[in-house]
Protein backbone atom coordinates (compact mmCIF):
# COMPACT_ATOMS: atom_id res chain seq x y z
CA UNK A 1 0.00 0.00 0.00
CA UNK A 2 2.66 2.03 -0.96
CA UNK A 3 3.20 4.94 -3.77
CA UNK A 4 6.24 4.80 -5.98
CA UNK A 5 5.54 6.92 -9.28
CA UNK A 6 5.58 10.29 -10.05
CA UNK A 7 3.38 12.47 -12.67
CA UNK A 8 2.22 16.23 -12.88
CA UNK A 9 -1.14 18.23 -13.50
CA UNK A 10 -2.28 21.27 -13.74
CA UNK A 11 -5.29 22.42 -10.85
CA UNK A 12 -7.24 25.62 -11.82
CA UNK A 13 -8.22 27.65 -9.27
CA UNK A 14 -11.07 30.22 -9.12
CA UNK A 15 -11.45 33.47 -6.65
CA UNK A 16 -14.43 35.11 -5.99
CA UNK A 17 -13.57 38.73 -7.52
CA UNK A 18 -13.60 41.04 -4.97
CA UNK A 19 -14.85 43.89 -7.82
CA UNK A 20 -18.49 42.73 -7.81
CA UNK A 21 -20.87 40.02 -7.14
CA UNK A 22 -20.22 37.18 -9.87
CA UNK A 23 -17.41 37.65 -11.18
CA UNK A 24 -14.52 35.20 -11.39
CA UNK A 25 -10.64 35.20 -11.63
CA UNK A 26 -9.14 32.22 -12.63
CA UNK A 27 -5.72 30.86 -12.32
CA UNK A 28 -3.38 28.18 -12.84
CA UNK A 29 -1.93 26.29 -10.06
CA UNK A 30 0.50 24.18 -11.29
CA UNK A 31 0.67 21.06 -8.52
CA UNK A 32 2.37 17.86 -8.34
CA UNK A 33 1.05 14.75 -7.49
CA UNK A 34 2.48 10.84 -6.76
CA UNK A 35 0.75 8.52 -8.33
CA UNK A 36 -0.71 5.56 -6.61
CA UNK A 37 0.19 1.76 -7.33
CA UNK A 38 -1.60 -1.05 -5.41
CA UNK A 39 -1.83 -4.70 -5.88
CA UNK A 40 0.37 -4.09 -9.01
CA UNK A 41 -2.05 -1.43 -10.56
CA UNK A 42 -0.59 1.89 -11.22
CA UNK A 43 -3.55 4.28 -11.17
CA UNK A 44 -1.96 7.13 -13.14
CA UNK A 45 -4.48 11.09 -13.65
CA UNK A 46 -4.45 12.65 -16.99
CA UNK A 47 -4.63 16.48 -17.43
CA UNK A 48 -3.95 19.02 -20.24
CA UNK A 49 -1.18 18.46 -21.95
CA UNK A 50 -0.62 22.03 -22.62
CA UNK A 51 -0.70 22.81 -19.04
CA UNK A 52 1.73 19.59 -17.73
CA UNK A 53 3.81 21.17 -20.03
CA UNK A 54 3.61 24.73 -19.25
CA UNK A 55 4.04 23.16 -15.22
CA UNK A 56 7.19 21.59 -15.82
CA UNK A 57 8.89 24.25 -17.85
CA UNK A 58 8.16 26.76 -15.45
CA UNK A 59 9.10 24.40 -12.51
CA UNK A 60 5.12 24.98 -11.26
CA UNK A 61 6.77 28.54 -9.78
CA UNK A 62 3.08 30.15 -8.72
CA UNK A 63 3.11 32.99 -6.28
CA UNK A 64 -0.21 34.00 -4.20
CA UNK A 65 -1.06 37.19 -2.85
CA UNK A 66 0.34 37.48 0.97
CA UNK A 67 -3.49 38.57 2.05
CA UNK A 68 -5.34 35.69 -0.04
CA UNK A 69 -7.17 33.01 1.78
CA UNK A 70 -5.53 29.83 2.64
CA UNK A 71 -5.70 27.62 -0.58
CA UNK A 72 -3.94 29.87 -3.05
CA UNK A 73 -0.51 29.41 -0.58
CA UNK A 74 -1.18 25.33 -1.60
CA UNK A 75 0.30 24.24 -4.91
CA UNK A 76 1.42 21.01 -4.65
CA UNK A 77 -0.83 17.25 -3.73
CA UNK A 78 0.82 13.95 -2.83
CA UNK A 79 -0.48 10.93 -3.43
CA UNK A 80 0.28 8.74 0.07
CA UNK A 81 -1.11 5.42 0.04
CA UNK A 82 -3.64 3.68 -1.45
CA UNK A 83 -6.69 2.57 1.28
CA UNK A 84 -7.78 -0.56 -0.46
CA UNK A 85 -7.69 -3.61 2.63
CA UNK A 86 -6.70 -7.13 2.18
CA UNK A 87 -10.34 -7.86 2.28
CA UNK A 88 -10.74 -5.69 -0.68
CA UNK A 89 -12.99 -2.92 0.81
CA UNK A 90 -13.14 0.33 -0.97
CA UNK A 91 -14.31 3.71 -0.99
CA UNK A 92 -12.83 5.70 1.50
CA UNK A 93 -14.48 8.37 3.67
CA UNK A 94 -13.64 9.59 6.69
CA UNK A 95 -9.75 11.28 7.21
CA UNK A 96 -8.88 12.00 10.63
CA UNK A 97 -5.47 12.71 12.32
CA UNK A 98 -4.48 11.37 15.85
CA UNK A 99 -3.59 13.57 18.70
CA UNK A 100 -1.55 10.97 20.85
CA UNK A 101 0.32 7.68 20.52
CA UNK A 102 -1.62 5.20 21.54
CA UNK A 103 -1.93 1.21 21.12
CA UNK A 104 -1.63 0.74 17.27
CA UNK A 105 -1.80 4.50 16.21
CA UNK A 106 1.52 7.06 16.66
CA UNK A 107 0.53 10.72 17.36
CA UNK A 108 -0.04 12.33 13.83
CA UNK A 109 -1.18 9.23 11.83
CA UNK A 110 -3.66 9.51 9.90
CA UNK A 111 -7.08 7.04 9.90
CA UNK A 112 -9.51 6.84 6.72
CA UNK A 113 -11.93 4.23 6.93
CA UNK A 114 -14.12 2.59 4.07
CA UNK A 115 -17.58 2.74 3.46
CA UNK A 116 -18.31 -0.52 0.62
CA UNK A 117 -17.05 -3.61 0.12
CA UNK A 118 -15.13 -5.95 -2.07
CA UNK A 119 -18.42 -6.24 -4.01
CA UNK A 120 -18.42 -2.22 -4.26
CA UNK A 121 -21.50 -2.52 -1.93
CA UNK A 122 -22.42 0.77 0.09
CA UNK A 123 -22.89 0.42 3.73
CA UNK A 124 -20.90 -2.83 3.73
CA UNK A 125 -17.40 -1.45 4.72
CA UNK A 126 -15.81 -2.96 7.81
CA UNK A 127 -11.86 -1.86 7.30
CA UNK A 128 -9.87 1.30 9.06
CA UNK A 129 -6.58 2.06 6.84
CA UNK A 130 -3.49 4.04 9.23
CA UNK A 131 -0.90 5.49 7.50
CA UNK A 132 1.96 6.90 9.67
CA UNK A 133 3.96 9.93 7.67
CA UNK A 134 7.23 9.90 9.35
CA UNK A 135 7.99 6.82 7.83
CA UNK A 136 5.44 6.19 5.23
CA UNK A 137 3.79 2.54 6.11
CA UNK A 138 0.49 1.79 5.77
CA UNK A 139 -1.48 -0.48 8.22
CA UNK A 140 -4.49 -2.33 9.25
CA UNK A 141 -5.89 -0.31 12.15
CA UNK A 142 -9.36 -1.87 12.40
CA UNK A 143 -11.53 -4.70 10.58
CA UNK A 144 -14.94 -4.87 12.03
CA UNK A 145 -17.57 -7.97 11.70
CA UNK A 146 -19.78 -7.55 9.15
CA UNK A 147 -22.55 -8.26 11.86
CA UNK A 148 -22.56 -6.91 15.67
CA UNK A 149 -25.44 -7.50 17.38
CA UNK A 150 -24.79 -4.26 19.14
CA UNK A 151 -25.22 -1.88 15.94
CA UNK A 152 -28.86 -2.55 14.30
CA UNK A 153 -28.55 -3.62 10.43
CA UNK A 154 -24.24 -4.11 10.82
CA UNK A 155 -21.65 -2.56 9.85
CA UNK A 156 -20.85 0.03 7.20
CA UNK A 157 -18.40 2.86 8.48
CA UNK A 158 -19.04 6.14 7.66
CA UNK A 159 -17.66 9.79 7.34
CA UNK A 160 -18.05 10.57 11.16
CA UNK A 161 -15.17 9.28 12.90
CA UNK A 162 -12.73 10.94 15.71
CA UNK A 163 -9.80 9.96 17.50
CA UNK A 164 -9.73 10.75 21.05
CA UNK A 165 -6.80 12.38 22.98
CA UNK A 166 -7.51 9.36 25.59
CA UNK A 167 -6.76 7.01 22.47
CA UNK A 168 -10.23 5.81 21.93
CA UNK A 169 -11.68 5.78 18.01
CA UNK A 170 -15.46 6.54 17.93
CA UNK A 171 -16.61 5.65 14.82
CA UNK A 172 -20.18 5.74 12.82
CA UNK A 173 -22.17 3.26 11.08
CA UNK A 174 -24.78 3.34 8.11
CA UNK A 175 -25.00 -0.18 7.14
CA UNK A 176 -27.04 -1.76 4.47
CA UNK A 177 -27.67 -5.40 2.91
CA UNK A 178 -27.74 -4.63 -0.81
CA UNK A 179 -25.68 -1.40 -1.36
CA UNK A 180 -29.28 0.89 -0.88
CA UNK A 181 -31.23 2.31 1.32
CA UNK A 182 -33.86 -0.60 1.00
CA UNK A 183 -32.49 -3.00 3.50
CA UNK A 184 -30.42 -0.50 5.21
CA UNK A 185 -30.22 -0.28 9.33
CA UNK A 186 -30.33 2.13 11.55
CA UNK A 187 -26.51 1.80 12.49
CA UNK A 188 -24.69 2.69 15.55
CA UNK A 189 -21.65 4.32 16.76
CA UNK A 190 -18.72 1.78 17.33
CA UNK A 191 -16.14 2.53 19.85
CA UNK A 192 -12.83 0.86 19.48
CA UNK A 193 -9.61 0.81 21.69
CA UNK A 194 -6.26 2.25 20.37
CA UNK A 195 -5.63 -1.40 19.18
CA UNK A 196 -9.09 -1.12 16.84
CA UNK A 197 -10.56 -3.74 18.87
CA UNK A 198 -14.20 -3.21 19.35
CA UNK A 199 -15.14 -2.61 22.50
CA UNK A 200 -19.17 -1.32 22.65
CA UNK A 201 -21.56 0.22 19.79
CA UNK A 202 -23.90 3.07 21.05
CA UNK A 203 -27.39 2.97 19.21
CA UNK A 204 -30.91 4.50 20.56
CA UNK A 205 -33.74 6.40 19.36
CA UNK A 206 -31.59 9.67 18.45
CA UNK A 207 -29.10 7.50 16.27
CA UNK A 208 -30.19 6.63 12.93
CA UNK A 209 -27.43 6.23 10.82
CA UNK A 210 -24.67 8.58 11.65
CA UNK A 211 -23.10 10.36 8.45
CA UNK A 212 -21.39 13.58 8.49
CA UNK A 213 -17.61 14.01 9.76
CA UNK A 214 -17.61 14.94 13.61
CA UNK A 215 -17.11 18.50 15.15
CA UNK A 216 -14.93 17.50 18.37
CA UNK A 217 -14.07 19.65 22.02
CA UNK A 218 -11.99 17.25 23.46
CA UNK A 219 -10.80 17.65 27.18
CA UNK A 220 -9.07 14.21 27.67
CA UNK A 221 -10.90 13.43 31.02
CA UNK A 222 -14.39 14.61 28.91
CA UNK A 223 -15.27 15.34 25.05
CA UNK A 224 -18.09 16.60 22.99
CA UNK A 225 -18.54 14.76 19.55
CA UNK A 226 -21.26 16.68 17.16
CA UNK A 227 -22.68 14.00 14.29
CA UNK A 228 -25.34 14.28 11.60
CA UNK A 229 -27.93 11.23 11.55
CA UNK A 230 -29.64 11.12 8.15
CA UNK A 231 -31.82 8.08 8.45
CA UNK A 232 -34.70 9.12 10.19
CA UNK A 233 -37.82 8.09 7.80
CA UNK A 234 -35.54 7.52 4.26
CA UNK A 235 -37.55 4.95 2.18
CA UNK A 236 -35.99 3.25 -0.40
CA UNK A 237 -34.28 4.91 -3.52
CA UNK A 238 -37.33 3.27 -6.13
CA UNK A 239 -39.85 6.06 -4.09
CA UNK A 240 -39.82 8.77 -6.17
CA UNK A 241 -41.27 12.65 -6.01
CA UNK A 242 -43.78 12.81 -8.94
CA UNK A 243 -42.72 16.24 -9.17
CA UNK A 244 -38.99 16.10 -9.44
CA UNK A 245 -38.60 12.03 -10.52
CA UNK A 246 -36.13 11.65 -7.84
CA UNK A 247 -36.09 10.23 -4.82
CA UNK A 248 -38.79 11.75 -1.79
CA UNK A 249 -36.76 13.93 0.50
CA UNK A 250 -37.29 14.04 4.33
CA UNK A 251 -36.23 16.89 6.17
CA UNK A 252 -35.80 14.84 9.12
CA UNK A 253 -31.78 14.81 10.03
CA UNK A 254 -30.27 15.91 12.74
CA UNK A 255 -27.07 17.31 14.67
CA UNK A 256 -26.69 15.20 17.48
CA UNK A 257 -24.30 16.38 20.66
CA UNK A 258 -23.16 13.22 22.37
CA UNK A 259 -21.26 14.38 25.79
CA UNK A 260 -18.76 12.05 26.96
CA UNK A 261 -16.80 11.07 30.06
CA UNK A 262 -13.79 9.20 29.89
CA UNK A 263 -12.61 7.19 33.13
CA UNK A 264 -9.05 7.11 33.49
CA UNK A 265 -7.59 3.26 31.59
CA UNK A 266 -11.79 2.59 30.92
CA UNK A 267 -14.05 3.01 27.56
CA UNK A 268 -16.06 6.18 27.00
CA UNK A 269 -19.26 6.92 28.73
CA UNK A 270 -22.11 8.32 26.41
CA UNK A 271 -23.15 10.34 29.84
CA UNK A 272 -25.63 13.13 27.81
CA UNK A 273 -27.40 13.33 23.85
CA UNK A 274 -28.46 16.77 22.84
CA UNK A 275 -30.61 17.58 19.33
CA UNK A 276 -28.80 20.93 18.58
CA UNK A 277 -29.75 21.26 14.58
CA UNK A 278 -32.92 19.49 13.17
CA UNK A 279 -34.97 19.17 10.05
CA UNK A 280 -32.00 19.20 7.71
CA UNK A 281 -32.83 18.14 3.72
CA UNK A 282 -31.99 14.39 3.46
CA UNK A 283 -32.62 11.50 0.82
CA UNK A 284 -32.15 7.74 -1.11
CA UNK A 285 -29.65 8.35 -3.77
CA UNK A 286 -28.60 5.23 -6.08
CA UNK A 287 -25.44 6.07 -6.68
CA UNK A 288 -24.24 7.88 -3.25
CA UNK A 289 -26.70 5.89 -0.99
CA UNK A 290 -27.81 8.76 0.95
CA UNK A 291 -27.78 12.13 0.74
CA UNK A 292 -27.91 14.12 3.92
CA UNK A 293 -25.69 16.97 6.26
CA UNK A 294 -22.04 16.04 6.01
CA UNK A 295 -19.50 18.33 6.80
CA UNK A 296 -19.38 19.53 10.64
CA UNK A 297 -17.16 22.08 12.26
CA UNK A 298 -16.99 23.27 15.49
CA UNK A 299 -15.43 27.24 15.45
CA UNK A 300 -13.20 28.14 18.40
CA UNK A 301 -16.48 30.54 19.70
CA UNK A 302 -18.70 27.38 19.61
CA UNK A 303 -20.50 27.75 16.55
CA UNK A 304 -21.00 24.92 14.69
CA UNK A 305 -21.07 24.84 11.35
CA UNK A 306 -22.96 22.10 8.52
CA UNK A 307 -22.99 21.32 5.26
CA UNK A 308 -26.58 21.12 3.98
CA UNK A 309 -25.68 18.92 0.22
CA UNK A 310 -29.13 19.12 -0.93
CA UNK A 311 -30.47 22.42 -0.10
CA UNK A 312 -26.58 23.39 -0.96
CA UNK A 313 -25.89 25.54 1.73
CA UNK A 314 -23.55 25.81 4.69
CA UNK A 315 -25.34 26.57 7.68
CA UNK A 316 -24.21 27.97 11.12
CA UNK A 317 -25.68 26.50 14.45
CA UNK A 318 -24.94 29.06 17.79
CA UNK A 319 -23.68 27.95 20.83
CA UNK A 320 -24.03 24.62 19.86
CA UNK A 321 -21.33 23.64 23.20
CA UNK A 322 -24.11 25.13 25.52
CA UNK A 323 -27.25 25.29 24.35
CA UNK A 324 -30.22 22.93 25.32
CA UNK A 325 -32.80 23.38 22.41
CA UNK A 326 -32.59 22.94 18.38
CA UNK A 327 -31.59 26.01 16.58
CA UNK A 328 -33.62 23.68 13.52
CA UNK A 329 -31.69 24.33 10.37
CA UNK A 330 -29.97 27.45 11.92
CA UNK A 331 -28.89 30.32 9.69
CA UNK A 332 -27.13 30.27 5.93
CA UNK A 333 -23.99 31.03 6.29
CA UNK A 334 -23.34 30.98 2.24
CA UNK A 335 -25.35 29.30 -0.39
CA UNK A 336 -24.75 28.33 -4.23
CA UNK A 337 -21.92 30.23 -6.45
CA UNK A 338 -19.10 27.68 -5.96
CA UNK A 339 -20.75 24.73 -3.88
CA UNK A 340 -21.68 21.99 -5.34
CA UNK A 341 -23.20 19.36 -2.87
CA UNK A 342 -20.97 20.36 -0.09
CA UNK A 343 -19.81 17.48 1.90
CA UNK A 344 -17.03 17.39 4.56
CA UNK A 345 -15.56 20.23 5.67
CA UNK A 346 -12.03 21.44 8.03
CA UNK A 347 -11.21 24.88 9.20
CA UNK A 348 -7.90 26.58 8.06
CA UNK A 349 -5.60 28.53 10.47
CA UNK A 350 -7.41 31.86 9.10
CA UNK A 351 -10.84 30.35 10.54
CA UNK A 352 -11.79 29.50 6.96
CA UNK A 353 -14.18 26.56 6.35
CA UNK A 354 -12.58 24.56 2.98
CA UNK A 355 -15.45 22.58 2.18
CA UNK A 356 -15.39 19.29 -0.23
CA UNK A 357 -17.54 19.12 -3.47
CA UNK A 358 -19.65 16.38 -3.94
CA UNK A 359 -20.75 16.96 -7.44
CA UNK A 360 -17.73 18.27 -8.98
CA UNK A 361 -13.25 17.91 -7.90
CA UNK A 362 -13.45 21.15 -5.95
CA UNK A 363 -12.21 22.13 -2.46
CA UNK A 364 -13.60 25.63 -1.96
CA UNK A 365 -13.06 28.04 0.80
CA UNK A 366 -15.53 29.84 2.67
CA UNK A 367 -14.94 33.27 5.17
CA UNK A 368 -17.82 32.52 7.74
CA UNK A 369 -17.56 35.88 9.52
CA UNK A 370 -17.67 37.33 6.02
CA UNK A 371 -20.55 34.92 4.54
CA UNK A 372 -18.22 34.87 1.58
CA UNK A 373 -17.02 32.24 -1.04
CA UNK A 374 -13.37 33.12 -1.35
CA UNK A 375 -11.89 30.65 -3.38
CA UNK A 376 -11.97 27.11 -4.72
CA UNK A 377 -9.57 24.74 -6.26
CA UNK A 378 -9.94 21.87 -8.56
CA UNK A 379 -8.34 19.00 -6.07
CA UNK A 380 -9.63 16.32 -8.16
CA UNK A 381 -9.76 16.59 -12.04
CA UNK A 382 -10.62 13.35 -12.98
CA UNK A 383 -12.28 13.69 -16.66
CA UNK A 384 -14.01 10.35 -16.52
CA UNK A 385 -16.74 12.06 -14.74
CA UNK A 386 -18.85 14.62 -15.32
CA UNK A 387 -18.13 17.79 -14.25
CA UNK A 388 -14.59 16.14 -13.50
CA UNK A 389 -14.23 14.81 -10.23
CA UNK A 390 -17.37 14.29 -9.77
CA UNK A 391 -18.81 11.82 -6.78
CA UNK A 392 -15.20 11.60 -6.01
CA UNK A 393 -14.32 13.87 -2.86
CA UNK A 394 -15.49 12.65 0.59
CA UNK A 395 -13.26 13.42 3.88
CA UNK A 396 -10.76 16.16 4.39
CA UNK A 397 -8.84 16.68 7.81
CA UNK A 398 -5.56 19.42 8.36
CA UNK A 399 -2.21 18.25 8.97
CA UNK A 400 -0.56 19.24 12.12
CA UNK A 401 0.98 21.99 11.11
CA UNK A 402 -2.12 23.49 9.56
CA UNK A 403 -0.13 24.03 6.34
CA UNK A 404 -2.10 21.50 4.51
CA UNK A 405 -5.03 18.86 4.28
CA UNK A 406 -5.29 15.60 3.90
CA UNK A 407 -8.12 14.32 1.67
CA UNK A 408 -9.02 11.58 -0.18
CA UNK A 409 -10.08 10.37 -3.59
CA UNK A 410 -12.62 7.61 -4.16
CA UNK A 411 -11.99 7.18 -7.83
CA UNK A 412 -9.23 5.56 -7.16
CA UNK A 413 -9.03 4.70 -3.35
CA UNK A 414 -6.33 6.49 -2.37
CA UNK A 415 -5.46 9.12 0.35
CA UNK A 416 -3.92 12.48 -0.97
CA UNK A 417 -2.17 15.29 0.78
CA UNK A 418 -1.79 19.28 0.10
CA UNK A 419 0.54 21.36 0.50
CA UNK A 420 3.78 20.74 2.83
CA UNK A 421 6.92 19.15 1.48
Amino acid sequence: MTNDSNACFAAKAERISTAGAGQHQRAGLATCVTASASSGAKVLRFFSRTALLAFCLLGGAAHADPSAGFLETVHRHATLTSTITDNGDVNPYAVVVSPVTAGKIAKDDVLVDNFNNISNLQGTGTTIVGFRPGTRDTYLFAKLPQHLPQCPGGIGLTTAMAVLKSGWVIVGSTPSRDGTTATKGDGCLVVLDSSGRFVTAWAGPNINDPWGNMGIDDHGASATLFVSMAGFGVPSPSVLDPATGLPVVVKKSIVLRLGLTIPDGKPPVLASQTIVGSGFAQRADRDNFLLGPTGIVLAPDGTLYVTDGLDNLIAAIPDALTRTTSAGTGRVVTQGGLLSWPLAMALSPQGHLLVCNGKDGRLVEVDPAAGKQIYAQWINNDQAQSPPGNGDLFGIAMTPDAKGFYYVMDDVNTLMRAGGR
